[in-house]
């Protein structure tokens, strides 16, 4: 075999893995729009498999908070909870899209306004919502910002020198020069809650070093199979809702009483007031059955169920023993009213006409 034959073979060998180079070099190179159709096919993707795997979303409004603020509420509710973000219309479109398989999402659609977010979760909604709000930031006054709260300047020195007075006249802030610094006599109301926050006020905060506000993440809307409800429904806990309802069972059975009609809420009281006017029946005839001889001995031996004893009357001993004299008084009063004229006078004569005794 010559050499040419037997470097054939070489050539071939070399020139695969240039075809595979120049394959490999070809795949990387995607264009920008071909990268945007891969990332939104991936978020349609997930969006789809959240919105099936979970039964509650909750719907967080994400104004004023930054990428920190939010990857701490991340990974405080990991495991328990997934954030996902996105453009509204993107979310509109999958939403109807979903909506169009199965209606109970078209409820959502509505909602999906502003710098909002979606938080998907099989947990207790409660928790989720006060482990979201717990983590805020103070956040310095801003100009044409709307106030979220009410904000006051405490009185107290400002440590600005007293050439600055005029400042204060101008946002009519009483104060007064105290050790060569300016003090705010009392409490001022700078900003009221939902009102634009001016240029002199986020000036005058700025020199006070009053960070006012605290931003966090705001839940605004629940979704929950199909139904879309405020988030102040989560204030709600176990034993509020369950005091509402015996409150309605206490009235509805007072008015099926009043007016004669017995139902399951108003037997209960019904054989209750029976039972009452058996034992009084029992107790006023002595005529006894089992039930009616513990009130008969309660009756009998006050004492031994806490009653008449000494520990008992001792608060009421004083007024007891005044009532007492006040009785005795009366009853004096009383007989010296008798002994005085109340015998003479039997007849229908007087002490004054001397006529002596009978």
């Amino acid at each position: 075999m010559s050499d040419a034959e037997k470097s054939e073979p070489e050539d071939d060998d070399n020139k695969q893995p240039a075809k595979a180079a120049e394959g490999s070099e070809e795949k990387v190179e995607i264009s920008a729009g071909q990268r945007r159709k891969v990332r939104k096919a991936k978020y349609c993707t997930l969006f789809t498999r959240l919105l099936h795997e979970y039964k509650s979303i909750l719907l967080i409004g994400i104004e004023n908070v930054g990428s920190n603020q939010m990857a701490q509420v991340r990974m405080s509710l990991r495991g328990r909870a997934i954030f996902l973000m996105g453009k509204n219309t993107m979310i509109r479109r999958l939403l109807k899209i979903e909506a169009a398989k199965d209606p109970i999402f078209s409820n959502l659609i509505p909602h999906i306004i502003g710098n909002v977010g979606l938080v998907f979760t099989n947990d207790d909604l409660s928790e989720i919502r006060n482990a979201i709000l717990e983590h805020k930031v103070p956040a310095a006054a801003k100009t044409g910002a709307i106030a979220p709260i009410d904000v006051w300047v405490p009185p107290g020195p400002t440590g600005m020198d007293p050439g600055q007075t005029s400042f204060f006249q101008a946002l009519n802030i009483a104060t007064k020069i105290m050790r060569g610094c300016i003090e705010i006599i009392s409490a001022v109301h700078l900003v009221v809650k939902g009102e634009k926050v001016s240029a002199s006020h986020v000036s005058l905060l700025t020199k006070l070093n009053i960070k006012p506000f605290f931003y966090g993440i705001k839940v605004l809307k629940v979704y929950e199979s199909g139904d879309v409800f405020n988030a102040e429904v989560l204030d709600f806990s176990d034993d509020l809702v369950m005091g509402k309802f015996f409150n309605a069972v206490r009235k509805i059975a007072a008015i099926t009483m009043e007016v004669g009609y017995p139902n399951l809420t108003s037997i209960p009281h019904i054989f209750t007031n029976a039972m009452k006017a058996i034992v009084a029946i029992s107790l006023e005839t002595e005529w006894m059955f089992k039930e009616s001889e513990v009130y008969k001995d309660m009756i009998e031996n006050p004492e031994k169920y806490g009653g008449g004893g000494s520990g008992s009357g001792s608060g009421g001993g004083g007024d007891t023993k005044e009532e007492a004299k006040e009785e005795a008084k009366e009853e004096e009063e009383e007989e010296s009213d008798a002994g005085l004229g109340g015998g003479g006078c039997l007849f229908g004569d007087s002490d004054d006409d001397g006529d002596g005794d009978y």
